[in-house]
């Protein structure tokens, strides 16, 4: 299967899609510094990306002030909506899925947008739910037998994911998500993250652009706003890669990580695992089921082979 880089198909007239290389993308940015420091970005990025002051300044600002627009005329629309239908009621939060590939770095760009967005005025409150919360349990994907395609859809609480955005959505006071422990490769019992009725809640998962089955909703039309970030799979691969080898020399070693097996690997088997899992598990994930959504989102991020944002196309109104 050719690894094609994005969705546009050949032909000026023939996409949905406006794509805006990086240098004018650049130029949209509000007219302001960067309201992170560089130690900040360093908190918020994941292993092996490379974010820094001139890749949020000029990719991730513009995005986040476009975000805030969009906010913004959702709000302006309810008031209208409301006023005509003669009802009076809060506008709800407003939604925005984050999806793509493991180790591709949409953690980093939903942890980046929580902080920037939570800075313009009309949304002083940003929360994030990532949908690993939302994974059956292990317990549940061994009777399933689906431990070996945990991250494909079919691993996900689907009902209980499309429950809790529907109550965010309909503007309940207080929703609990299941919490996930990185740490222990599991759902932890009992523990909950609450979300409090937000300006905005950005989702972010592998699967969140899924399409509808069976003519069911789809949990992605609860959004208000969708990304996807993308890149070739042979950096992701790389990428990958790299993260497990930093992982196997600092995560791993913890005796109470799920990993822990693999912290006393030679460097060599470390990336012969590391292969495998991507190979067996990952790509064919990336292949099978999250890049076929790539083009349902409404702002796809191109990311070239440093982790550096080269383009970006935005789904035309």
């Amino acid at each position: 299967m050719p690894d094609q880089h994005s969705d546009t198909p050949s032909g000026p007239h023939s996409t949905p899609f406006l794509e805006i290389g990086r240098e004018e993308w650049a130029r949209l940015a509000p007219a302001q510094d960067s309201p992170l420091t560089s130690a900040e970005i360093v908190q918020l990025r994941g292993l092996g990306d490379r974010m820094d002051l001139e890749e949020v300044a000029q990719v991730y600002l513009p995005l986040s002030r476009l975000l805030s627009l969009y906010v913004a005329n959702a709000k302006k629309l309810h008031a209208a909506t409301s006023a005509f239908l003669g009802t009076s009621s809060p506008p709800t939060p407003f939604v925005i899925g984050v999806a793509g590939s493991v180790a591709v770095g949409k953690s980093t760009v939903a942890r980046l947008l929580r902080e920037l967005m939570s800075r313009w005025p009309d949304t002083p409150r940003v929360e994030l739910i990532t949908t690993d919360g939302f994974l059956y349990p292990n317990a549940e994907l061994e009777r399933r037998g689906l431990m070996g395609r945990k991250g494909f859809p079919e691993a996900y609480d689907r009902r209980a994911l499309l429950r809790f955005i529907a109550e965010v959505k309909s503007g309940s006071a207080e929703v609990r998500a299941p919490f996930y422990s990185h740490l222990r490769y599991d759902i932890v019992p009992d523990a909950t993250v609450v979300v409090r009725r937000p300006d905005v809640l950005i989702v972010e998962g592998l699967n969140v652009l899924q399409p509808p089955r069976d003519g069911r909703l789809a949990i992605s039309d609860l959004f208000d706003f969708s990304i996807y970030v993308d890149a070739r799979s042979s950096d992701i691969a790389a990428w990958y890669e790299e993260r497990f080898m930093a992982l196997q020399r600092g995560a791993f070693t913890n005796p109470n990580s799920y990993f822990n097996v693999y912290a006393d690997l030679t460097e060599e088997q470390a990336r012969a695992q590391a292969r495998y899992f991507w190979n067996e598990v990952n790509r064919p994930n990336l292949i099978e089921n999250i890049r076929p959504t790539r083009a349902r989102a409404k702002l796809v991020l191109k990311k070239d082979s440093d982790h550096s944002v080269s383009s970006v196309l935005l789904r035309k109104i």
